[in-house]
């Protein structure tokens, strides 16, 4: 069986008319979710961008032993199993980070194109801002391009059992869809770049017009991978290979968009206080990011699931990233492996178990304030606050940092926007969740360092 996974950064669930949403913006995504199992309780495992790749290609809570790192030396990546087990593996990304600066996420694949659609320039250890390139049509874009490479690689791959890794970026911001994807626009207006604030929208003097002209501009991101998943389908079905491939299609994570009065997927801090207790602004080097809670717009991510032969159903079951790598290995007859965090889920593929995890967590890589890491990209920076990880059941969502800091609990079955938290009348469920948030961190024998401050509430 071939098998084609798909990753789109940055990727709302609630944002896909397989998902709910009313807005008609996806209908190939939505056509082969028709036809495939979709999972309604998928949770992001460890965060931001490549904590989550290293999650996907490893089948491990990451956060609990890297940062936004190379992938280590001595892990073996799914793409490395699959060419073990005889696959053509090729991978075409636009994401940056995949091999720039010694990451080696390209490990294992016997070709790897990783195009430059994200223009990053550099700048001593310090990444500049996302720069677009010049575009003359919509095929310059970052998704065109990429998904363009990914059907021509098919072209030369299809005869024999494949595995062909697609990974864009959008829709991540910078959002500036061609105009043609933001129907919804007013004739007198014109698609307008808006960055998000990576805070208070509102603090940041941003506006009503400015929020809901990033959401239709997201949206018009989306709309655009849609009709390049959709033609990447397509090929597949004109090859004669879609019957004989497995179709795996996901995100990282999502974003904020005013939910919890936030503009971004983490909370970031412009100022600091001098010793004399003055506002100053940061530096390019000492820029640091704030307590920044997960919660369900960021955390809850789709997963669909295309397996020939496999009659389509929705899937309530809890299941983390850290599944994926497990159940592509099963599909693909690869060898089961007692060393990986997540478990396959193909039981749940063909509906002979219903069972489900207990829980799920989500988690920016571990680290303690004073250590310096590489936690939200690839600039080495100190920490200054715990960061709360998110642990999930069925029916709630507990946000835990480490002793001593703040706590927050919800009851998603009743309050899925996570309006009113309720960890001061339910003490029991906090403290059961967070058991096992701890028995979980040393299960994955995370070091001491890390476990000790967040063994008690």
């Amino acid at each position: 069986m071939n098998i084609l996974f798909i990753v789109s950064d940055t990727l709302r669930r609630d944002y896909l008319g397989c998902y709910g949403s009313p807005r008609g913006l996806t209908p190939n995504i939505d056509s082969l979710a028709s036809r495939s199992i979709v999972f309604d309780r998928y949770y992001a495992g460890s965060f931001p961008t490549v904590p989550a790749r290293a999650d996907l290609h490893l089948g491990k809570w990451t956060f609990t032993f890297m940062g936004w790192d190379p992938l280590p030396p001595g892990e073996v990546p799914l793409a490395a199993v699959l060419a073990g087990a005889g696959y053509q593996t090729v991978g075409v990304v636009d994401t940056p980070f995949f091999v720039h600066d010694g990451f080696n996420y390209d490990r294992g694949f016997d070709h790897f194109y990783d195009l430059d659609t994200q223009h990053i320039g550099s700048s001593r250890a310090t990444r500049s801002p996302l720069v677009p390139r010049f575009r003359r049509s919509e095929h310059d874009y970052a998704a065109p391009r990429t998904f363009i490479l990914a059907e021509q690689s098919l072209e030369r791959i299809y005869r024999r059992p494949f595995f062909l890794y697609v990974d864009t970026w959008d829709p991540h911001e910078p959002w500036d869809p061609p105009d043609w994807y933001v129907p919804e626009l007013r004739p007198d207006r014109q698609v307008r770049r808006v960055d998000p604030t990576y805070g208070n929208w509102r603090e940041a003097g941003v506006t009503e017009d400015d929020l809901e002209m990033a959401r239709l501009c997201y949206a018009g991101e989306i709309r655009m991978v849609d009709r390049w998943v959709g033609r990447l389908l397509e090929r597949l079905r004109s090859l004669g290979v879609l019957d004989e491939t497995a179709i795996v299609l996901t995100s990282d994570h999502g974003f904020y968009f005013g939910e919890h009065d936030l503009f971004g997927k983490m909370i970031r801090s412009n100022t600091k206080r001098s010793a004399t207790g003055e506002e100053q602004a940061w530096g390019p080097d000492d820029r640091v990011w704030r307590r920044s809670p997960l919660y369900e717009e960021v955390a809850h991510v789709p997963l669909i699931v295309h397996v020939p032969g496999l009659s389509p159903r929705r899937v309530p079951a809890l299941a983390s990233a850290v599944d994926v790598m497990p159940t592509i290995m099963e599909l693909a007859g690869a060898p089961p492996r007692d060393d990986l965090h997540g478990h396959s889920l193909v039981p749940l593929l063909r509906g002979e178990t219903e069972e489900e995890r207990a829980f799920v967590v989500t988690s920016m890589p571990l680290t303690n304030p004073g250590s310096p890491v590489r936690v939200v990209d690839d600039v080495l920076r100190r920490v200054v606050e715990f960061q709360p990880a998110t642990i999930t059941t069925r029916e709630w969502a507990l946000l835990y940092a480490a002793e001593g800091q703040p706590v927050e609990l919800y009851r998603l079955d009743v309050d899925p926007a996570q309006a009113t938290d309720l960890a001061g009348q339910h003490a029991d469920v906090v403290a059961r969740l967070h058991e096992m948030y701890v028995r979980l961190l040393e299960r994955v024998r995370t070091s001491d360092e890390l476990v000790t401050p967040r063994r008690r509430l």
